[in-house]
């Protein structure tokens, strides 16, 4: 059993919120202490996983993924949490996504061996930066967004360094964000990477998050028009690369339906093809942009496995909930809680109150009479009723909205289980 050293306990409880280590307490025996967040077993805030709740998101959608033709590899900017990589990897996932040369370093030196990075790079010294991380990892497939030459040379340059005979790259077109905006610069971007030593083209790639609007009918007017985009452009790299197995990359956690029906179609008909989604946030779910993300994929049709329709609203259930204590009631109307802007996610909608406890017995009825108005940085602002029996002490568990930038405000989410006690403490790594 290995217990963590006197300078790892304490490094790991000056750099996490809300778990109580203890000095020479061996981490696999966290799960054994029984702490329950709505018993203020923990210091509050805390963040929670239900296991049960992303176990049955991932399988979910890894049988929708086979049944519409496409692989994943999940996300790992969402939770950068190894131990979930690991988990949906041998779940039946295709690999692991990263967003930058951190993210694919802390996925590496976890066991990671197949990555896709899902972006440019940067100029020569990334393409330095990143040549020396794969030159120690001679055993990882590895594949990596490039939009123009000058990102095409960046990736030479990290092969160059590395040693590799081969980086496999996805040429990026888009919209809003980065990518090629047109067919000169595409052919322009295959064109360097056939004359650099060292390159392969491995597909091409796209997001569709990106030309996303308020409006539903003008999103998918815009999402239609990028994947003929992409459809032409891989029939460009497929010409400059006949006969080599070739990657088409898209798909987020709001959009993946549509993305699957227009591309898979070309892969299949490639026949040398595969459609290879990045979602990351929706194993997660969450209370508030998903939930509305879902609501809308049923409006589509909801999920098809099998020929089969399946709710998505009811099949992806929020895995993340934030647990805090009652502060103060200063004031009629009003109750502040211990935690604001530095413990959640606040760009997508404020969070959720969804049960409250009082000494350990949840309080039924109560957690729907609040809502949270505002936040400060460890504050959060709660409208209550007038006739609230709401004290200071209670215990709120919370939803959020956007799973991406809540996870990134801790430093260990807790697992939880079915009557809510603690199964594990998953460390995450945003560096």
């Amino acid at each position: 059993m290995q217990f963590l050293s006197r300078w790892e306990s304490q490094r790991l409880s000056s750099t996490t919120q809300g778990i109580p280590l203890v000095d020479g307490l061996p981490i696999e025996e966290i799960a054994g202490q029984n702490w329950q967040p709505s018993r203020g077993d923990l210091a509050l805030p805390a963040l929670t996983l239900d296991e049960a709740a992303f176990a049955a998101n991932r399988d979910l959608f890894l049988r929708w993924c086979e049944s519409a033709g496409v692989s994943v590899a999940p996300h790992a900017k969402t939770p950068m949490s190894p131990e979930l990589a690991l988990s949906l990897r041998e779940a039946g996932a295709w690999g692991t996504t990263v967003a930058n040369i951190q993210q694919a370093a802390v996925l590496l030196a976890g066991g990671e061996r197949r990555l896709l990075l899902a972006n440019e790079i940067g100029g020569l010294a990334a393409g330095r930066r990143l040549g020396a991380l794969l030159g120690a990892y001679s055993d990882v497939e590895f594949h990596a967004f490039a939009d123009s030459p000058a990102a095409v040379a960046a990736l030479a340059e990290a092969a160059r360094i590395a040693g590799r005979g081969e980086l496999s790259v996805l040429v990026e077109l888009g919209a809003g964000r980065a990518g090629a905006r047109d067919r000169a610069a595409i052919e322009a971007t295959i064109a360097a990477v056939l004359a650099a030593d060292r390159l392969i083209l491995g597909g091409v790639a796209t997001y569709e998050g990106a030309v996303a609007t308020p409006d539903a009918d003008e999103t998918m007017r815009a999402i239609a028009a990028l994947m003929e985009r992409t459809i032409a452009a891989f029939a460009l790299v497929r010409h400059a690369a006949p006969g080599r197995p070739l990657i088409i990359s898209a798909g987020g956690s709001a959009y993946f339906d549509v993305v699957a029906r227009a591309l898979a179609p070309s892969a299949q008909a490639d026949g040398n093809a595969s459609v290879l989604l990045r979602s990351g946030a929706l194993f997660f779910a969450d209370h508030g942009i998903y939930a509305r993300a879902f609501a809308e994929l049923d409006r589509r049709g909801g999920l098809v496995i099998d020929g089969a329709r399946h709710s998505a609203v009811e099949g992806f259930q929020p895995a993340l909930k934030l647990w805090a204590e009652v502060l103060s009631r200063p004031e009629a109307g009003l109750a502040i809680a211990g935690f604001g802007m530095r413990d959640a996610s606040f760009d997508q909608g404020l969070p959720v109150p969804l049960r409250a406890f009082r000494d350990g017995v949840e309080q039924q009825g109560l957690a729907e009479t609040l809502s949270v108005t505002r936040l400060n940085d460890q504050h959060a602002f709660l409208s209550v009723a007038p006739d609230s029996t709401l004290g200071v002490g209670d215990i709120i568990a919370f939803g959020i909205s956007h799973p991406c930038t809540c996870l990134d405000r801790w430093r260990v989410v807790l697992g939880l289980d079915a009557d809510g006690v603690v199964t594990r403490a998953l460390p995450t790594q945003f560096g």
